[in-house]
Protein backbone atom coordinates (compact mmCIF):
# COMPACT_ATOMS: atom_id res chain seq x y z
CA UNK A 1 0.00 0.00 0.00
CA UNK A 2 1.50 3.79 -1.09
CA UNK A 3 0.82 5.09 2.75
CA UNK A 4 1.65 8.52 1.23
CA UNK A 5 -0.85 11.23 2.29
CA UNK A 6 -3.11 8.64 4.26
CA UNK A 7 -4.33 9.24 7.81
CA UNK A 8 -3.46 6.82 10.07
CA UNK A 9 -4.55 7.27 13.37
CA UNK A 10 -2.04 4.62 16.02
CA UNK A 11 -3.87 3.77 19.35
CA UNK A 12 -0.95 3.53 21.90
CA UNK A 13 1.34 5.59 19.77
CA UNK A 14 3.80 6.22 22.88
CA UNK A 15 4.61 2.50 23.20
CA UNK A 16 7.03 0.47 22.27
CA UNK A 17 5.66 -0.96 18.93
CA UNK A 18 3.30 2.13 18.21
CA UNK A 19 6.28 4.52 18.29
CA UNK A 20 8.19 2.41 15.79
CA UNK A 21 5.22 2.63 13.49
CA UNK A 22 4.46 6.32 13.40
CA UNK A 23 8.41 6.46 12.44
CA UNK A 24 7.84 3.85 9.43
CA UNK A 25 4.12 5.73 8.75
CA UNK A 26 5.84 9.15 8.64
CA UNK A 27 9.25 7.96 7.01
CA UNK A 28 6.71 6.91 3.99
CA UNK A 29 4.44 9.76 3.79
CA UNK A 30 1.52 9.06 5.64
CA UNK A 31 -0.26 11.72 7.86
CA UNK A 32 -0.16 10.11 11.65
CA UNK A 33 -2.29 10.89 14.03
CA UNK A 34 -1.58 9.26 18.13
CA UNK A 35 -4.35 8.70 20.36
CA UNK A 36 -2.59 9.27 23.89
CA UNK A 37 -3.82 9.86 27.47
CA UNK A 38 -3.07 13.62 28.95
CA UNK A 39 0.65 13.92 30.86
CA UNK A 40 0.61 15.81 33.81
CA UNK A 41 4.05 16.88 32.67
CA UNK A 42 2.72 17.99 29.29
CA UNK A 43 5.70 16.67 27.27
CA UNK A 44 5.89 14.14 24.86
CA UNK A 45 6.47 10.56 25.63
CA UNK A 46 9.83 9.09 25.79
CA UNK A 47 9.29 7.07 22.82
CA UNK A 48 8.10 9.57 20.37
CA UNK A 49 11.34 11.46 21.43
CA UNK A 50 13.56 8.96 21.27
CA UNK A 51 12.60 8.28 17.66
CA UNK A 52 12.73 11.82 16.83
CA UNK A 53 8.94 12.46 16.19
CA UNK A 54 8.12 15.24 18.62
CA UNK A 55 6.68 17.24 16.09
CA UNK A 56 6.16 15.05 12.98
CA UNK A 57 3.08 12.95 14.36
CA UNK A 58 -0.28 14.78 15.50
CA UNK A 59 -1.30 13.66 19.15
CA UNK A 60 -4.26 13.80 19.98
CA UNK A 61 -5.22 13.76 23.86
CA UNK A 62 -8.30 10.41 24.85
CA UNK A 63 -8.64 7.88 26.97
CA UNK A 64 -9.64 4.38 25.53
CA UNK A 65 -12.48 4.22 28.33
CA UNK A 66 -13.72 7.72 27.46
CA UNK A 67 -15.98 6.88 24.38
CA UNK A 68 -16.54 10.92 23.89
CA UNK A 69 -12.80 10.90 23.56
CA UNK A 70 -12.46 8.32 20.85
CA UNK A 71 -15.33 10.09 19.55
CA UNK A 72 -13.30 13.25 18.90
CA UNK A 73 -9.91 11.71 17.87
CA UNK A 74 -11.56 10.35 14.90
CA UNK A 75 -13.43 13.08 14.05
CA UNK A 76 -9.80 14.71 14.08
CA UNK A 77 -8.35 12.88 12.26
CA UNK A 78 -10.72 11.46 9.49
CA UNK A 79 -8.36 7.87 9.86
CA UNK A 80 -8.10 5.73 6.55
CA UNK A 81 -6.81 3.16 8.77
CA UNK A 82 -6.34 2.65 12.16
CA UNK A 83 -4.06 0.93 14.58
CA UNK A 84 -5.41 -0.52 17.59
CA UNK A 85 -2.12 -1.42 19.39
CA UNK A 86 -3.13 0.77 22.84
CA UNK A 87 -3.47 -2.12 25.80
CA UNK A 88 -2.04 -2.98 29.07
CA UNK A 89 0.25 -5.50 27.41
CA UNK A 90 2.47 -6.91 30.82
CA UNK A 91 0.56 -10.36 31.05
CA UNK A 92 2.10 -10.53 34.89
CA UNK A 93 0.44 -7.56 35.79
CA UNK A 94 -2.90 -8.25 34.78
CA UNK A 95 -2.84 -10.81 37.42
CA UNK A 96 -2.53 -8.80 39.88
CA UNK A 97 -5.22 -6.09 38.45
CA UNK A 98 -7.52 -7.83 36.40
CA UNK A 99 -9.71 -5.00 36.18
CA UNK A 100 -7.60 -2.76 34.92
CA UNK A 101 -6.40 -5.16 32.11
CA UNK A 102 -10.30 -5.62 31.04
CA UNK A 103 -11.27 -1.78 31.18
CA UNK A 104 -8.59 -0.55 29.20
CA UNK A 105 -8.25 -3.81 26.61
CA UNK A 106 -12.24 -4.97 26.41
CA UNK A 107 -13.75 -1.60 27.49
CA UNK A 108 -11.65 0.50 25.38
CA UNK A 109 -11.76 -1.84 22.34
CA UNK A 110 -15.61 -1.97 22.49
CA UNK A 111 -15.16 1.68 22.86
CA UNK A 112 -13.19 2.50 19.66
CA UNK A 113 -15.66 -0.10 17.35
CA UNK A 114 -18.96 1.64 18.86
CA UNK A 115 -17.27 5.55 18.03
CA UNK A 116 -16.58 4.03 14.68
CA UNK A 117 -20.12 2.31 14.13
CA UNK A 118 -22.04 5.39 15.61
CA UNK A 119 -19.77 7.98 13.35
CA UNK A 120 -20.58 5.96 10.60
CA UNK A 121 -16.37 5.85 9.11
CA UNK A 122 -14.92 2.91 7.37
CA UNK A 123 -11.59 2.79 8.36
CA UNK A 124 -9.55 0.18 7.66
CA UNK A 125 -9.32 -1.11 11.55
CA UNK A 126 -6.27 -3.68 12.43
CA UNK A 127 -6.79 -5.44 15.70
CA UNK A 128 -3.45 -6.19 17.54
CA UNK A 129 -4.34 -9.55 19.05
CA UNK A 130 -1.97 -11.72 20.78
CA UNK A 131 -0.56 -15.37 20.44
CA UNK A 132 -1.26 -15.41 24.36
CA UNK A 133 -5.10 -16.22 23.26
CA UNK A 134 -3.65 -19.57 22.33
CA UNK A 135 -2.40 -20.00 25.92
CA UNK A 136 -2.15 -23.80 26.93
CA UNK A 137 -0.94 -25.11 23.87
CA UNK A 138 -0.14 -29.11 24.02
CA UNK A 139 2.89 -30.47 22.40
CA UNK A 140 3.27 -33.75 23.93
CA UNK A 141 0.95 -36.64 25.49
CA UNK A 142 3.15 -36.06 28.29
CA UNK A 143 2.74 -32.29 29.06
CA UNK A 144 -1.24 -33.28 27.92
CA UNK A 145 -1.21 -35.60 30.90
CA UNK A 146 0.91 -33.12 33.32
CA UNK A 147 -1.78 -30.19 32.81
CA UNK A 148 -4.54 -32.20 33.38
CA UNK A 149 -3.06 -33.59 36.76
CA UNK A 150 -2.78 -29.39 37.85
CA UNK A 151 -5.60 -27.69 36.26
CA UNK A 152 -8.25 -30.86 36.24
CA UNK A 153 -10.03 -30.48 33.00
CA UNK A 154 -8.52 -28.70 29.34
CA UNK A 155 -11.17 -27.24 27.32
CA UNK A 156 -11.61 -27.26 24.50
CA UNK A 157 -10.00 -31.16 24.28
CA UNK A 158 -6.90 -31.58 22.22
CA UNK A 159 -8.23 -33.23 18.56
CA UNK A 160 -4.50 -33.86 17.62
CA UNK A 161 -1.45 -33.98 18.95
CA UNK A 162 1.07 -32.16 19.01
CA UNK A 163 -0.81 -28.79 18.66
CA UNK A 164 2.15 -27.11 16.85
CA UNK A 165 2.92 -25.29 14.93
CA UNK A 166 0.07 -23.21 15.82
CA UNK A 167 -2.33 -22.05 13.23
CA UNK A 168 -5.39 -19.67 13.06
CA UNK A 169 -7.47 -22.49 13.83
CA UNK A 170 -6.02 -23.86 17.36
CA UNK A 171 -8.08 -23.85 19.91
CA UNK A 172 -7.77 -20.81 22.23
CA UNK A 173 -7.54 -21.34 25.97
CA UNK A 174 -6.29 -18.29 27.30
CA UNK A 175 -4.41 -18.51 30.52
CA UNK A 176 -3.99 -15.27 31.98
CA UNK A 177 -6.62 -12.09 32.31
CA UNK A 178 -4.77 -10.15 29.41
CA UNK A 179 -5.15 -13.46 27.04
CA UNK A 180 -8.95 -13.55 28.33
CA UNK A 181 -8.93 -8.99 27.72
CA UNK A 182 -7.58 -9.93 23.80
CA UNK A 183 -9.38 -13.36 22.91
CA UNK A 184 -13.04 -10.40 23.95
CA UNK A 185 -10.93 -8.31 21.40
CA UNK A 186 -10.36 -10.62 18.20
CA UNK A 187 -14.03 -11.86 18.42
CA UNK A 188 -15.51 -8.09 18.54
CA UNK A 189 -13.26 -7.32 16.29
CA UNK A 190 -15.12 -9.85 13.76
CA UNK A 191 -18.65 -9.47 15.00
CA UNK A 192 -18.50 -5.81 14.17
CA UNK A 193 -17.37 -6.80 10.47
CA UNK A 194 -20.12 -9.10 10.30
CA UNK A 195 -22.94 -7.19 11.81
CA UNK A 196 -22.24 -3.51 10.71
CA UNK A 197 -19.24 -3.98 7.83
CA UNK A 198 -16.37 -2.13 9.65
CA UNK A 199 -13.60 -2.98 7.83
CA UNK A 200 -11.55 -4.66 10.41
CA UNK A 201 -8.54 -7.28 10.21
CA UNK A 202 -7.32 -9.32 13.70
CA UNK A 203 -3.53 -10.17 13.98
CA UNK A 204 -2.29 -12.03 16.59
CA UNK A 205 1.07 -11.15 17.06
CA UNK A 206 3.20 -13.56 18.26
CA UNK A 207 6.27 -12.14 21.04
CA UNK A 208 8.14 -9.25 18.99
CA UNK A 209 10.91 -7.60 21.06
CA UNK A 210 13.62 -4.89 19.86
CA UNK A 211 15.61 -1.99 21.77
CA UNK A 212 13.44 0.02 23.65
CA UNK A 213 11.21 -2.96 25.07
CA UNK A 214 9.87 -2.53 28.59
CA UNK A 215 12.13 -3.49 31.59
CA UNK A 216 9.66 -5.82 32.65
CA UNK A 217 9.54 -8.09 29.71
CA UNK A 218 11.51 -11.41 29.86
CA UNK A 219 14.21 -10.29 26.83
CA UNK A 220 14.76 -7.15 28.89
CA UNK A 221 14.98 -8.39 32.00
CA UNK A 222 17.58 -10.61 30.66
CA UNK A 223 19.94 -8.25 28.02
CA UNK A 224 19.95 -5.51 30.73
CA UNK A 225 20.96 -7.63 33.36
CA UNK A 226 23.44 -8.87 30.87
CA UNK A 227 24.67 -5.30 30.48
CA UNK A 228 25.23 -4.32 34.00
CA UNK A 229 27.03 -8.20 34.21
CA UNK A 230 29.78 -6.91 31.53
CA UNK A 231 29.80 -3.58 33.30
CA UNK A 232 30.48 -4.97 36.68
CA UNK A 233 27.45 -3.68 38.17
CA UNK A 234 26.23 -6.89 38.92
CA UNK A 235 27.55 -10.44 39.71
CA UNK A 236 24.61 -12.69 39.20
CA UNK A 237 21.81 -12.72 36.70
CA UNK A 238 18.05 -13.72 38.27
CA UNK A 239 15.33 -14.66 36.01
CA UNK A 240 12.12 -16.82 36.73
CA UNK A 241 11.01 -19.78 34.38
CA UNK A 242 13.61 -20.70 32.02
CA UNK A 243 11.28 -23.40 30.55
CA UNK A 244 9.01 -21.37 28.94
CA UNK A 245 9.46 -21.27 25.10
CA UNK A 246 8.37 -17.98 23.09
CA UNK A 247 8.16 -17.41 19.38
CA UNK A 248 10.58 -14.31 19.28
CA UNK A 249 10.13 -11.84 16.12
CA UNK A 250 11.83 -8.57 15.88
CA UNK A 251 9.26 -5.52 16.36
CA UNK A 252 10.35 -4.51 12.22
CA UNK A 253 9.74 -7.76 10.95
CA UNK A 254 6.05 -7.48 13.20
CA UNK A 255 5.49 -3.90 12.16
CA UNK A 256 5.45 -4.87 8.33
CA UNK A 257 2.84 -7.49 8.77
CA UNK A 258 0.56 -5.10 10.71
CA UNK A 259 1.17 -2.39 7.45
CA UNK A 260 0.49 -5.66 5.17
CA UNK A 261 -2.35 -6.41 6.62
CA UNK A 262 -3.79 -3.28 6.16
CA UNK A 263 -2.76 -3.26 2.59
CA UNK A 264 -4.19 -7.18 1.69
CA UNK A 265 -5.72 -8.96 5.16
CA UNK A 266 -9.22 -10.45 4.19
CA UNK A 267 -11.21 -8.21 6.10
CA UNK A 268 -13.13 -9.74 9.11
CA UNK A 269 -10.16 -12.82 9.05
CA UNK A 270 -7.26 -13.47 11.48
CA UNK A 271 -3.73 -13.76 10.69
CA UNK A 272 -0.99 -14.98 12.90
CA UNK A 273 2.38 -12.98 12.93
CA UNK A 274 5.50 -14.91 14.08
CA UNK A 275 8.87 -16.41 12.93
CA UNK A 276 8.30 -20.05 13.15
CA UNK A 277 10.83 -20.83 15.81
CA UNK A 278 11.04 -21.20 19.20
CA UNK A 279 13.47 -20.51 21.81
CA UNK A 280 13.63 -20.80 25.49
CA UNK A 281 14.07 -18.06 28.03
CA UNK A 282 17.47 -20.08 28.65
CA UNK A 283 18.54 -20.23 25.79
CA UNK A 284 17.80 -16.51 25.07
CA UNK A 285 19.78 -15.37 28.27
CA UNK A 286 23.21 -17.72 26.94
CA UNK A 287 22.86 -16.08 23.95
CA UNK A 288 22.71 -12.57 25.49
CA UNK A 289 25.51 -13.21 27.28
CA UNK A 290 27.32 -14.96 23.98
CA UNK A 291 26.93 -11.36 22.12
CA UNK A 292 28.48 -9.26 24.94
CA UNK A 293 30.86 -11.17 24.73
CA UNK A 294 31.04 -14.27 27.22
CA UNK A 295 31.06 -17.52 25.00
CA UNK A 296 29.21 -20.11 27.30
CA UNK A 297 31.57 -23.69 27.38
CA UNK A 298 29.14 -25.33 29.48
CA UNK A 299 26.00 -24.81 31.94
CA UNK A 300 25.18 -26.63 35.53
CA UNK A 301 22.62 -26.17 38.13
CA UNK A 302 23.82 -25.29 40.98
CA UNK A 303 24.31 -29.14 42.63
CA UNK A 304 25.84 -30.09 39.43
CA UNK A 305 23.16 -32.60 39.14
CA UNK A 306 22.06 -31.12 35.48
CA UNK A 307 25.34 -30.54 32.62
CA UNK A 308 24.72 -29.52 29.49
CA UNK A 309 28.32 -28.71 27.12
CA UNK A 310 28.42 -25.92 24.65
CA UNK A 311 24.53 -25.21 25.35
CA UNK A 312 24.61 -22.44 22.27
CA UNK A 313 25.64 -25.00 19.66
CA UNK A 314 23.27 -24.53 16.36
CA UNK A 315 20.58 -27.63 16.43
CA UNK A 316 18.90 -28.02 12.89
CA UNK A 317 17.35 -31.36 14.31
CA UNK A 318 13.16 -30.84 12.82
CA UNK A 319 10.52 -30.83 15.34
CA UNK A 320 7.12 -30.72 15.22
CA UNK A 321 7.93 -31.10 11.41
CA UNK A 322 9.66 -27.68 11.14
CA UNK A 323 13.87 -26.77 10.42
CA UNK A 324 14.54 -23.87 12.20
CA UNK A 325 17.03 -22.06 14.14
CA UNK A 326 17.60 -23.48 17.91
CA UNK A 327 20.11 -24.29 19.85
CA UNK A 328 21.70 -27.48 21.62
CA UNK A 329 19.98 -26.67 24.93
CA UNK A 330 16.57 -25.79 23.39
CA UNK A 331 16.95 -29.00 21.33
CA UNK A 332 16.92 -31.34 24.71
CA UNK A 333 14.42 -29.15 26.61
CA UNK A 334 11.74 -29.45 23.14
CA UNK A 335 12.37 -33.55 23.48
CA UNK A 336 12.02 -33.62 27.13
CA UNK A 337 15.29 -34.64 28.19
CA UNK A 338 16.03 -31.45 30.38
CA UNK A 339 13.76 -29.45 32.49
CA UNK A 340 14.65 -26.76 35.06
CA UNK A 341 12.87 -26.36 38.45
CA UNK A 342 12.23 -24.31 40.85
CA UNK A 343 14.28 -26.65 43.06
CA UNK A 344 17.14 -26.30 41.05
CA UNK A 345 17.74 -23.19 42.50
CA UNK A 346 19.74 -21.40 39.38
CA UNK A 347 22.85 -22.53 37.19
CA UNK A 348 26.50 -21.85 36.55
CA UNK A 349 27.32 -20.80 33.41
CA UNK A 350 31.12 -21.55 32.51
CA UNK A 351 32.53 -19.12 30.09
CA UNK A 352 36.83 -18.99 29.76
CA UNK A 353 38.11 -19.09 33.43
CA UNK A 354 34.76 -17.00 35.19
CA UNK A 355 31.75 -18.98 36.22
CA UNK A 356 28.71 -16.78 35.90
CA UNK A 357 25.73 -17.29 38.23
CA UNK A 358 22.06 -17.51 37.61
CA UNK A 359 19.87 -17.66 40.20
CA UNK A 360 15.95 -18.73 39.81
CA UNK A 361 13.38 -16.39 41.09
CA UNK A 362 10.44 -18.65 42.06
CA UNK A 363 8.48 -15.23 42.39
CA UNK A 364 8.54 -14.61 39.08
CA UNK A 365 6.44 -18.09 37.57
CA UNK A 366 3.12 -16.60 37.25
CA UNK A 367 0.09 -18.45 38.67
CA UNK A 368 -0.88 -20.27 35.09
CA UNK A 369 2.51 -20.55 32.24
CA UNK A 370 2.08 -20.40 29.06
CA UNK A 371 4.80 -23.48 28.01
CA UNK A 372 5.52 -23.08 24.24
CA UNK A 373 4.31 -20.82 21.74
CA UNK A 374 5.75 -21.94 18.07
CA UNK A 375 3.84 -19.92 15.24
CA UNK A 376 2.30 -21.20 11.68
CA UNK A 377 2.51 -18.13 9.28
CA UNK A 378 1.88 -19.50 5.88
CA UNK A 379 -1.60 -17.94 5.87
CA UNK A 380 0.28 -14.21 5.68
CA UNK A 381 3.40 -15.56 3.85
CA UNK A 382 0.56 -16.43 1.39
CA UNK A 383 0.03 -12.17 0.97
CA UNK A 384 3.47 -11.89 0.86
CA UNK A 385 4.77 -11.48 4.14
CA UNK A 386 8.61 -12.01 4.62
CA UNK A 387 10.79 -12.06 7.68
CA UNK A 388 14.18 -10.51 7.64
CA UNK A 389 15.49 -10.68 10.94
CA UNK A 390 17.08 -13.49 13.54
CA UNK A 391 16.86 -13.82 17.10
CA UNK A 392 20.78 -12.71 16.94
CA UNK A 393 19.59 -9.15 15.49
CA UNK A 394 17.13 -8.73 18.31
CA UNK A 395 19.29 -9.67 20.63
CA UNK A 396 22.08 -7.42 19.13
CA UNK A 397 19.49 -4.61 19.22
CA UNK A 398 18.36 -4.45 22.70
CA UNK A 399 22.34 -4.45 24.26
CA UNK A 400 23.27 -1.82 21.74
CA UNK A 401 20.25 0.31 23.30
CA UNK A 402 21.65 -0.30 26.97
CA UNK A 403 24.97 1.06 25.45
CA UNK A 404 23.08 3.89 23.85
CA UNK A 405 21.20 4.52 27.36
CA UNK A 406 24.28 4.63 29.46
CA UNK A 407 26.49 7.04 27.20
CA UNK A 408 23.51 9.39 27.09
CA UNK A 409 23.28 9.31 30.86
CA UNK A 410 27.27 9.96 31.18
Amino acid sequence: MDFKDKNVLITGISGFVGSRMARVLVDRGAVVFGLLRRRADGKAPHNLMRLGLGKEVRLIEGDLESISSIGSAITVSEPDIVFHLAAQSFVPRSFVDPNETMLCNSWGTSNLLEAIRVKDVDPVVVFAGSSEEYGLVLSSEEQYKRALEKYGAIFPMPEHMPEVPISETNPLRPMSPYAVSKVYGDYLMRNYYYSYGIPTVISRAFNHEGAGRGNMFVTSVATSQVMKLKFGEADAITIGNVNAFRDWSHVDDIIEGYLLLAEKGKRGDVYNQGSMRTNSVMSYLLMSLEESGYPISKIETFKGEKVVDDPNEPDRTPIFGLDFEKTKLDGMMLRGELEFRAEDAGVIAHTGEKKLKIIFDPERFRPAEVPLLLSDTKKIEALGFKREHTVQDIIRDQLDHYLDERERKG
